[in-house]
């Protein structure tokens, strides 16, 4: 019953990392700059994956889409890379948790499903190790720009797509470790076999028991010398 709360609560704890992660691929804010007037912000300047836009102080964007995939910064593309891979790996964690789990009706027998659990375990730890790594190359970037004396283009600090992506990853490498350790308590469950066992072991001592009263009541000492007179 243990292992079955278990797989349940890592099902939903790696599932909803993998929702936070899916949500900063389209998310708009990776890093965000603002340009302040006296009063009101004049300019807010931010950028994902996919674009980089331009927010004036009446709520209008313009946007601008990144030209071609191959005129990218290596760091973009790495991050694409890594973040569509957590996601990919994320949708088939949670299909092989659906098959491991022990409160479903598929996957097979008790020790099949361990192995399917806790595969579903890896891959959810891949999945957030894929998204960790690629928020933090681009965060990587940016606070290298930041704090370069050097760089005099426009500076950006960390957006809130950011923060949701280390906290999916996060989520995800929890529920992946609760998954792969709920084999060792399914290993657990066929040992506790002992009534049978008990069973052949009493009827072992029995036998053995009636051997034992055959030898010890030997016929030929049951007769004395003067039974053959």
């Amino acid at each position: 019953m243990a292992s079955t709360a278990s797989e349940i609560i890592a099902f939903m704890v790696s599932v909803s990392g993998w929702v936070l992660v899916s949500s900063t691929l389209p998310t708009d804010y990776w890093k965000v700059s603002t340009i302040d007037g006296t009063v009101i912000t004049t300019a807010t300047y931010w950028a994902n994956l996919w674009k980089t836009c331009v927010t004036d102080s009446t709520g209008v964007s313009n946007c601008k889409d990144f030209p071609s995939m191959l005129a990218l910064d290596g760091y973009i593309q790495a991050c694409r890379g890594l973040m569509i891979a957590a996601v990919s790996l994320g949708f088939f964690g949670s299909i092989f948790a659906l098959f491991g789990m022990k409160c479903t009706k598929v996957g097979g027998s008790d020790k099949a499903k361990a192995k399917i659990a806790c595969l579903a375990g890896i891959v959810f730890i891949l999945s957030g190790l894929c998204s960790m790594t690629g928020c933090s190359l681009y965060a990587n970037k940016i606070t290298t720009e930041f704090f370069d004396p050097l760089y005099v283009e426009q500076k950006y600090e960390l957006g809130a797509a950011l923060f949701i992506g280390w906290a999916g990853a996060s989520l995800c490498i929890i529920g992946g470790v609760i998954f792969c350790f709920s084999i060792s308590d399914n290993n657990k469950t066929p040992r506790m076999g002992y009534a049978y066992n008990g069973a052949t072991s009493v009827m072992s001592s029995r036998t053995k028991y009636h051997e034992g009263d055959f030898k010890t009541t030997n016929p030929s000492k049951q007769f004395d010398k003067n039974a053959y007179v």
